[in-house]
Order: structure tokens, then sequence, then C-alpha cells
């Protein structure tokens, strides 16, 4: 008898298939300029055909990743991408209409890998000013509750947390027994993290991804990061060979070059910090604490000016509709500064 899972029949997804090769693209938190060439092609020189015919092997890079982690290969696993960490503790921590708690907006996957997998999705809003009462996350925290997800820094909204109120919510999570997701994707452009609660405690996990900072979304690689017995569960979901050896090769080269990742935050500030210094200087209102994107509140109509961005400067940027106070904004990725100075040009022509 044919059968079609009615939960997959009626997801709602887009797929996005446009090209976006020859934009300035500040549209999908991507670093627009990328890792260095000369790195790339240093990091390249010693590929062999072997090394493109063999399944990738992940125990040397795991080791090397849990040596810069100060932790052991029995808190991490590899994952295509941190997306895939955070479906499979869904998979693995929750149940059949089981009750996942999350603040919106956020990274829309959460919802729907719990509508994927029936999953029920208690949404937590923010304040009209943006801001996120931490109140408001433990009134929902029921007894049923079977995963509390939280984001630090959060996309698209850019807060944080601090560590008083990470561990009222902790107290509270230990209390129901309610396991913990914490999506660090936008870790190094904001120093605070919590995985000390993933790596020394239980029922924490932390992903991360290499798709931000690190520039490499086009080779897909995460990690999530747990207590071993999590970890093992993690393990367990995951497909035959799911990294990519060159995601591996390119994140240790990162991770092991001196002053590569210094270099790599010390471009991302000077870019922010000319883009921030710009929009004030111009009357700009905008939000944005931490993570490489900002939310700016524009003069006239937001989907004009990307629409206009689009189709007369060949940059890319979002729209977001209903943002609080600010109503329909601008979502725009922070570069280094040469990209920021093509944004601000284009925004001070069309913007008026």
């Amino acid at each position: 008898m044919y059968y079609l899972d009615p939960k997959v029949e009626n997801l709602y997804r887009i797929f996005d298939q446009n090209e976006r090769k020859d934009y300035l693209r500040l549209d999908l938190n991507e670093n627009p300029g990328g890792l260095p060439q000369e790195f790339i092609e240093k990091v390249l020189s010693d590929v062999t055909p072997q090394f493109v015919a063999q399944y990738p092997e992940t125990l040397h890079f795991t080791e090397v990743l849990a040596e810069y982690l100060h932790t052991d290969i029995s808190h991490l696993c590899l994952v295509n991408g941190s997306a895939e960490g955070i479906r499979y503790i869904i998979q693995a921590f929750t149940s059949e209409n089981g009750r996942i708690v999350g603040v919106v907006p956020s990274y829309f996957m959460f919802q729907i890998y719990s509508e994927m997998y029936g999953r029920e999705f208690v949404k937590v809003p923010y304040n009209d000013d943006l801001s996120m009462d931490v109140q408001n996350i433990i009134d929902a925290l029921t007894d049923d509750t079977q995963l509390l997800i939280l984001l630090n820094p959060n996309n698209p909204m850019g807060n944080v947390y601090s560590d008083e109120e990470f561990e009222r919510i902790l107290k509270v999570a230990q209390e129901k027994q309610i396991n913990i997701l914490i999506d660090e994707a936008y870790h190094y452009f904001y120093p605070k993290t919590f995985i000390k609660y993933a790596l020394e405690g239980e029922h924490v996990f932390v992903t991360r991804t290499f798709s931000k900072l690190f520039s490499m979304a086009g080779c897909r690689l995460g990690y999530v990061a747990g207590c071993p017995d999590g970890i093992k569960m993690v393990q367990k979901l995951c497909t035959p060979h799911n990294t990519n050896a060159f995601a591996m090769k390119f994140a240790e080269a990162v991770l092991t070059t001196p002053g590569m990742l210094d270099s790599l935050i010390q471009n991302f500030e000077i870019g922010r910090k000319y883009l921030i210094n710009w929009l004030d200087s111009d009357g700009y209102q905008h939000k944005g604490e931490a993570g490489n994107f900002i939310f700016i509140k524009p003069k006239t109509d937001a989907q004009t000016i990307v629409d206009r961005m689009k189709a007369e400067k060949k940059i890319l940027i979002k729209t977001y509709p209903n943002v609080g106070e600010f109503g329909n904004c601008l979502r725009v990725s922070i570069g280094e500064q040469k990209y920021m100075e093509q944004f601000t040009a284009a925004l001070g022509e069309l913007d008026k």
C-alpha cells in the first residue's frame, strides 16, 4: 500500500533556488569575503586523488577540535552543519506530540523539525522593544516540556543571555527535567558562551557551525557538544560518513593556523564598527547586539529597498515584517569594511 506521511505532506517549506553568484550576498549571514584566496590554495595544495576518492575519516579532526575546546572526543559529535545536529537532538530527546519551547522569531528550522516529527512547538515571543524577558521563557516551562531551545546570540534578533539569566533558566529546567539545546552558530562574533554547561554537566547540548565566522558555509560542517551519554544518542542517528573531508581539512587549517581566527574576527569588527557609525550618523535606528547581522529601520519602504538593491545595485539583503516597534525592516549581514561601504553607499542612494 502506497503511503505518505501526512506530517511531511502538510509541512510548509520554501526552497530558495535563486542564483546568487554575481551579487554581494548580505542576505544569509555568510562572510561575503570568505577566507583569503592564498589560504584556500595552500589548504588545497596537498589534496590527492586518494583524498577525494576515500570516505572521510572523522577521528583526527575530532581530536583537533577537542584539543581546541579543552575537552575530549567523547563530548563531541561532528555533523553536516549544525542544522543536522539540531534535527537529531529533537529526534532523540522529544517524543511524538512532545512539548518544545523556543523563542520567536528565530532560526526557522527549529519549528520545521518540530512539525516534521509531530512535536508541539511552543513560541515565546519578543517584547515590542525587541527585548526578551527570561521570565517569559521560564513561565513557558511546564512539567511536560521535553526540550528548551535557546540561541546565544539569537538569529535574527541578535540578543544574548547573561550568566545570571541562563542560571535562572537552567535551575528551572533541571527541576522540571527538561533538556536544553543552546545553538551558538554566531559564537566568535560574540565571545560569551555556555558550552561549559554542555561539557561539564548533563542534559545540556550546544550546537555550533563552521559556516559563519569560519566562512565555510559551502563545505557544511558543525558539531554538537554535550555529555558522553547524550552524545552517543546523537551519534546513533548520524548517517555513515555524514561529514565532508574538505570541510574538516579547512576547519583544521583555520583552527591551527596562527592568527587566522583573530584576523577574521578583526576584519568583521572593523566592518561592524563602520556600519554602525554610518547608520548612527545618518539617523537610522538599528538593532543587533551580537551576531554578524543587524536590523535596520528604513526611512522608506523596506521591500522596495530590497527589490531595488537587487535589481540596481546587485546587493542581496532581506526584509522582515512586523519586527516589534521597528515594523517592516531590513536585515543585513555584516562583513568587512569594503562590503559595508558598498552597502551604505547603495542604501544612502535608495532610501530617501
